[in-house]
Parts: C-alpha cells; structure tokens; sequence
C-alpha cells in the first residue's frame, strides 16, 4: 500500500511539472508568435518591377545599338590591389564629329552611386528611352524638346557602382558600399577623410586615400576630360534638390549660386512642389558628407551647375527595410517617380541653356588647381573617348608617365640650381694675372 501511494504522488508531481512545461513552451511559442507579428519585416527586390544589373545594362546595349545616330556607348575598365571596376557610358550627340562636343553645353549625370539605390537605375534607362525617341513626355512639345537637344551633349552613366549592385541582388539589401567595401560618395578628394561625430565607419567608410576606388577614378577621369557644364549625381532615400556644399553649411556666392538657385526653384515649381527640399546638402538633410562627388565636381573641376538629386524616398520604412526605403515598391509609384523625375530631366535640358546663356560658355575657373596626375588621367581619358581606342599601353603606363615628369621637373629645378651657382662663383672669383711677376 505504501508503494502505491508513493508511486501516486510521484506521478501525480511528474504531471505537474510537465503541464508547467508544455504551458511554459506554449507561452513562449505564443510570445514569439506575436514578437515577430511586430517585428517590421524586409521586402525583397521586386524582380516584376525592376531590372537586375544585367538585364538592365543589356537592355541599354540594345538601345544604344537600335539608335546609332543618337546613342553611343563605351564601358572603361580599371582596378588595383586586385580589385577591378567596370563603368558603362553612354553619350547622346546627335552630330558625330570630332570638335562637336566643344561647341554645345556639356551635361553628365550619373546613377546607382549607391548599390541599394535601384530606382536610380531604373531612371537612367527611362532618360535613355526618351532621348532615343522609343518613348516620349506626354506633357512636353517634342519639337521644342528637340530643339533643346541640339544644343547639348548629355553623357549618362547608368549604374556607377556595379560590384556594389551585385551584393544587393545577391541579399544585401543595405549595401550601399562598392565591391571592396568603400562608399563611392565619400572617395573624392574635397574635405576627404573627416569624420563626424555621427560618422558610422560601416556604412560611410571613404577608403584608404581619395580616389583609392577604381570606379572613382574612372568618374574623375571622364570629368576632367569632358569638362561638363552641368553634372548632376541621382541617389534615393529622400525627395530633394540639392547644390554644393556637402562638407559645410554654406552655398557658393555671387553668380554660381543665382544661377544654381534660380534652376532649381524653378524645377521644384513644375515638378516637385512642396516635396522637395532646396538648399546645400550640408545646410539641408542635418549631417555634412566629405569626400562627395559633387562638391568635387564643383570646387575642382569647375563646373558651374553642380547638383545632387534625391528622387524618392519611404520615411514610414524600417531602417531593416532598405529596399523599401530607397525603391518604391509599388507599380503606381514606381510609374509616377519615374515620370516625374524624367519630366524634371528634360525641363533642365530646356533650362540649361537659358541659364548659362552662351552655348559656348566655359566651366568655371576653380580655386584650386587640378593636379599633374589628374590633367593626365583626363588627357589620356579624352583621346580613348574620341578615337574609340583602348589606349591599355598608356593606362598601364601612367605611373611610369608621372614619374618620368616629376624627375624632369627635378632633374630641371637641379640643373638651375647648379647653373646659377657656378655663376656665382664666377663672378666671386679674383682676377688673376697669367704672367708671372
């Protein structure tokens, strides 16, 4: 009987303790349930909307090939430290002629800096497709669009940052870094390397000097040689229209700033409304960014328009959520952001022009000048995009030409040197008679 007993109570605790844990992981699966209920989720790249960077490129490379009296395109390879970079460029020029693109406005606006940034992309291929004529500005006179055209040389780059773009459709969604790891947009050489107090090393990382990225090389080099008129860098995560300074809180003075301004006013007033904001980068979104695109293309290269334009933007997005944050994940918003913003394009195609006034009108003289390494990285540059050459032997050879320059420039100061001291020991020398006393 005592047995019995015994063994009822020791069922009856062993009972217990399992209910308690079956209740125990009911209420954890429960809890969990309802945590990931709460829990902000990731969307996906939306392959129904949006190209990958292959199919996209491909379909440029067909559209340039369907219109060859428009549409020329190259793609300029670099790398170092076993890294390499490709960039594709794609001019539009109605006149083919060696000296034409010194006689109009030049224009170069680039795209897909930032690898999670894909609406850009997207843009760029619309631009492409109205400036080939396979679609067209409902609400634009393509007679007087055309005549706009005729005075301009636009050079598109449709995706900056390939390697980096690759990561993103691979599942990194916040990837905004190149292949190596480096923000493009943070590689250029004005006020490079400064950090702020809210400076996150991951996302803002500047590489290792400026210009230490392959495809920053490339963009300076077609910069230098191309000397744009007008440059315009397209990212996303915000609605804005932005002009130089990053790196401060202050805008240029005098002309630059009328012209730039009175540009951008007037955009907003057509196209962007209430939702765009207007300022310096620096003055407008609350951080500075050193080392940018655009406050280079401004301060070094000259350039007397100098913009960076956010087309889109999810505030309501997790910070998880990038691709929601950056791309409209919609097809009605995916449609308006790019009609709006290809209208906004072709009304600055328009205004250019006007703003500038002679068609003939140089690039700003810039404070600082443009030093001996990127003069021939330009130079060079300019002779492979009018010849169509692979100039491998040069490119290879730059750093051989750099050298070769400094030691003549040495070897000259050295020469001076000794010239003009042998002269004046010369003239120190006291005369001394040949007939001996």
């Amino acid at each position: 009987m005592a047995l019995s007993i015994f063994q009822f109570l020791l069922f009856s605790i062993s009972n217990f303790f399992l209910a308690s844990s079956f209740q125990d992981l009911l209420l954890l699966s429960v809890n969990a349930q309802s945590h990931n209920l709460t829990q902000p989720s990731v969307t996906p790249i939306n392959f129904d909307l949006y190209h990958s960077s292959g199919n996209l490129m491909e379909e440029i490379r067909a559209l340039v090939h369907r219109h060859p009296d428009k549409l020329t395109m190259e793609t300029i390879k670099a790398g170092n430290k076993g890294y390499g970079a490709e960039v594709s460029v794609v001019t539009y020029c109605k006149e083919k002629k060696d000296n034409d693109e010194r006689s109009k406005l030049r224009i170069l606006l680039s795209f897909g800096q930032h690898g999670r940034e894909l609406i850009t992309t997207e843009l760029a291929l619309r631009i492409l497709s109205i400036l080939s004529e396979e679609k067209f500005l409902p609400s634009m006179d393509q007679a007087s669009l055309n005549s706009a055209l005729d005075k301009l040389v636009i050079k598109v780059v449709p995706m900056e940052n390939l390697n980096g773009r690759k990561v993103v459709e691979a599942g990194d969604l916040c990837e905004r870094r190149n292949g190596r790891g480096v923000d493009l947009n943070r590689n250029w050489s004005v006020d490079w390397g400064k950090k702020e107090k809210d400076y996150d090393p991951y996302e803002e990382n500047p590489g290792i000097a400026p210009f230490s990225e392959p495809e920053s090389q490339i963009m300076r080099k077609l910069a230098i040689s191309f000397e744009p008129n007008l440059w315009v860098n397209v990212h996303s995560g915000m609605e804005a229209l932005f002009m130089p300074y990053d790196h401060k809180n202050t805008t240029p003075d005098g002309l630059p700033l009328q012209r730039m301004k009175s540009l951008l006013e007037e955009v907003k007033h057509l196209h962007c409304q209430e939702r765009c904001m207007i300022g310096s980068g620096g003055g407008s979104v609350g951080y500075f960014a050193h080392g940018t695109a655009t406050d280079f293309m401004y301060d070094i290269v000259g350039v007397p328009m100098a913009f960076t334009f956010e087309i889109y933007g999810d505030g309501t997005a997790s910070s998880r959520d990038c691709f929601k944050m950056f791309n409209p994940t919609d097809l009605a918003t995916y449609n308006r952001v790019l009609s709006d913003w290809s209208a906004t394009f072709f009304t600055i195609f328009k205004l250019v022009p006007q703003k500038l006034g002679d068609s003939n009108a140089s690039i700003l003289k810039p404070d600082k000048l443009v030093s001996i390494d990127e003069y021939l990285d330009g130079y060079l540059m300019e002779r492979r995009n009018r010849y169509g050459k692979k100039l491998e032997v040069l490119e290879l050879g730059m750093q051989e030409i750099r050298t070769y320059f400094r030691l003549f420039l040495l070897s000259s100061v050295l020469l001076l040197f000794m010239f003009c001291s042998r002269i004046s020991k010369s003239k120190c020398r006291p005369i001394v008679s040949a007939i001996p006393l």
